[in-house]
């Protein structure tokens, strides 16, 4: 049955792992990463317009600070490229409900183009597999097929050569939320600056971590967590080093920026005990506002 719009609900993540290779001549770098997709949703509604109008957008919600509302978004980006796939013109509304924090380091531009990948394959009837999908989000960005997978998963080469991690248990997330986004470039070239005179390893996946997520074990796994881009983004906002001291002091059983920042997540024992941390930071003022979530959840899914 064809369908004039299809709502797609797409999470955000969390890396666990973020472990960053050394510069390379084409200015990328190779990383491993560990995501784990969490229960805080952006919300994607494809529509079809009249021919002829070509791709717009809209943008709503508690996070839309920042968020482009033109082809510069990669929502839009996502939807011209499966146009050009499958040679159409492609004439639709995307409307975007956000909830994911913009410039976060929580991939919420990765997750609407996701979305918008998975919205348009199922408003076009396109039947695309799942490595098709990711293939086209790879282009898209390195987070995007994860935010097409959910789960918890590791992400090698730019993050985008993805592998389900064998993971038990469920994750209780107390995220320390930033009025003002980092630029992801800034975070890496700064990470390079503070790195310069250092001999890099390539980067290689934690065993103490998937032993960890194997074993369900959050104290482990609270202990296993590690950003290799932790200290340049404190290096460029310095608050981060006194949120990640406050939410350790208050109990959390793990902290890391999350990504390129600025958002700080913290690993708690259970609900209660996030609904603690979370009172706690918020009476601390050290943080703008403060957010809970689990994991893992699924990808990206029609609603």
């Amino acid at each position: 049955m064809a369908h004039s719009s299809v709502t797609v609900r797409v999470p955000a993540k969390v890396n666990l792992q973020l472990s960053v290779g050394p510069r390379e001549a084409d200015g990328y770098h190779n990383l491993v990463s560990v995501f784990q997709a969490i229960s805080i949703f952006d919300d994607v509604t494809v529509s079809k317009s009249n021919p002829g109008s070509g791709i717009t957008i809209s943008v709503t919600g508690e996070h839309t600070h920042g968020v482009p509302e033109d082809h510069s978004n990669l929502a839009v980006k996502a939807a011209q490229m499966v146009g050009e796939k499958f040679d159409f013109d492609v004439d639709v509304h995307i409307e975007i409900k956000k909830s994911i924090p913009v410039a976060g380091g929580m991939a919420g531009g990765s997750a609407d183009a996701a979305g918008t990948l998975v919205a348009m394959d199922a408003l076009f009837q396109l039947e695309m597999s799942r490595e098709e999908l990711h293939a086209l989000g790879s282009e898209l960005g390195s987070d995007v097929p994860f935010m097409i997978s959910g789960g918890t998963a590791i992400g090698q080469g730019h993050g985008d050569q993805l592998t389900a991690a064998l993971s038990r248990g469920t994750y209780h997330w107390v995220l320390a939320l930033s009025s003002v986004g980092l630029s992801t470039p800034a975070v890496y070239t700064e990470c390079d600056r503070m790195r310069a005179e250092l001999d890099i390893a390539p980067p290689q996946v934690s065993d103490q971590l998937m032993q960890s997520l194997l074993a369900a074990d959050a104290d482990a796994v609270g202990r296993a967590l590690t950003n290799d881009l932790q200290n340049a983004a404190c290096s460029l906002r310095p608050a981060l080093s006194l949120v990640l001291e406050v939410g350790r002091d208050y109990g959390a059983l793990g902290a890391i920026v999350s990504g390129s920042g600025p958002t700080v997540a913290f690993l708690v024992a259970d609900e209660d005990s996030g609904l603690d941390l979370a009172v706690a930071l918020t009476a601390s003022g050290v943080v703008g506002s403060v957010a809970r979530a689990h994991g893992p959840v699924h990808g990206a899914k029609v609603i």
